[in-house]
């Protein structure tokens, strides 16, 4: 392995708080990096929808960026640094060597996203997505494009945060087949179920969870189902080559359920939850979302609130299942931090 030092320069498309406590495990591991991987991380580049961006290709000073956000809930304008370019032009401009993609999520096409990873991978530049319409939406296509240009393409953070999902598969399930997925991966419904258990108004719960910061403010993508089923597209397009999209996914909310189906599946000793699953069937992947009652005693029936788990059947290992406690943006944001390190890695490895 080659042991020199080098820089790396990223460039951010998106900074909401990934994007920002991404930016903070930067500035606090930036010493471990340069001691232990022997690489110098700049940032080159932040775009963000509203609040400008930033372009410097000698470096970005990113505590002050993270403190300009915090403080005046933009960019400074008269700093140096300020740029007007939109994060299509600084894909397809800047000098960069790994594209990071925070944008937000636009679950019913993909884009922007695609096309700003596809810039980046037309440039020879490695690619980072915590945005799972990609994945969801175009994976074939930004996958073989990434294999053509001969550089990296990661997405850990798509599905379950910094869960090491994908990781786990590529790096230590080497040669299984992965026949079945199965998973609890929305914590929306999760919250919205337990609480209409306990008795609580629709409306009220909703309300509840945006209070406390989990709910969007249009809940309808995750109670509806959509959030699961481009979840399902993701982990079936990367982990069984499905190569299908959100509305290929058999997909049912909880938008329907009653307390009185919640006390009837209470009877049976059983819970409802919102269930994904991918499998084959005739020969084809295919995969579906809808709520299911699972038994209490059932690992899957002890995911409660923002936790999440997911179950992967291959043919040589068996069942594998990875549980996801209570995860905090900081664990979305060391998803990404450990993919830039898989680049690091793998650049010095060659």
């Amino acid at each position: 392995m080659d042991t020199a030092r080098c820089n790396i320069k990223i460039a951010i498309l998106g900074f909401g708080n990934v994007g920002q406590a991404f930016a903070k495990l930067l500035i606090e591991k930036h010493e471990e990096i340069l001691n232990n991987l022997g690489s110098e991380v700049q940032v080159v580049a932040i775009s963000t929808g509203s609040r400008g961006s930033l372009v410097n290709e000698s470096g970005i000073d990113i505590k002050k960026a993270c403190a300009d956000i915090e403080n005046l809930h933009k960019f400074d304008e008269k700093s140096g640094d300020f740029s007007k370019l939109n994060s299509m032009e600084i894909a397809n401009s800047v000098n960069y060597d790994v594209l990071i993609e925070l944008t937000p999520l636009k679950i019913f096409s993909g884009q922007p996203a695609i096309d700003h990873i596809a810039a980046a991978l037309n440039r020879k530049k490695h690619a980072i997505s915590a945005n799972k319409g990609p994945i969801a939406w175009a994976f074939e296509y930004l996958r073989e494009l990434a294999q053509k240009q001969g550089v990296l393409f990661y997405y850990e953070t798509t599905v379950m945060d910094g869960t090491p999902i994908f990781n786990l598969v590529d790096e230590t399930l080497k040669l299984c087949k992965v026949t079945e997925v199965k998973g609890i991966l929305n914590s929306t419904t999760n919250f919205v179920l337990e609480e209409l258990a306990k008795g609580k108004n629709y409306d009220d719960v909703i309300q509840e969870g945006k209070e406390r910061g989990f709910v969007e403010a249009d809940p309808s993508m995750d109670i509806e189902g959509w959030d699961a089923a481009a979840k399902t597209a993701a982990l079936l397009n990367v982990l069984m080559r499905a190569n299908i999209t959100p509305k290929d996914v058999e997909r049912k909310g909880i938008e329907d359920i009653t307390l009185e189906q919640i006390k009837e599946a209470e009877s049976r000793g059983n819970v409802i939850k919102l269930l994904c699953y991918g499998g084959i069937e005739n020969g084809k992947v295919v995969g579906r979302v809808r709520p299911e009652e699972i038994s209490k005693g059932s690992l899957l029936s002890s995911i409660t609130g923002t936790s999440s788990v997911v179950s992967i059947t291959t043919d040589l290992m068996g069942t594998v299942s990875i549980v996801e406690h209570e995860p905090e943006i900081e664990q979305t944001g060391y998803g990404v931090f450990s993919d830039l390190i898989r680049v690091i890695t793998n650049r010095k490895a060659k």
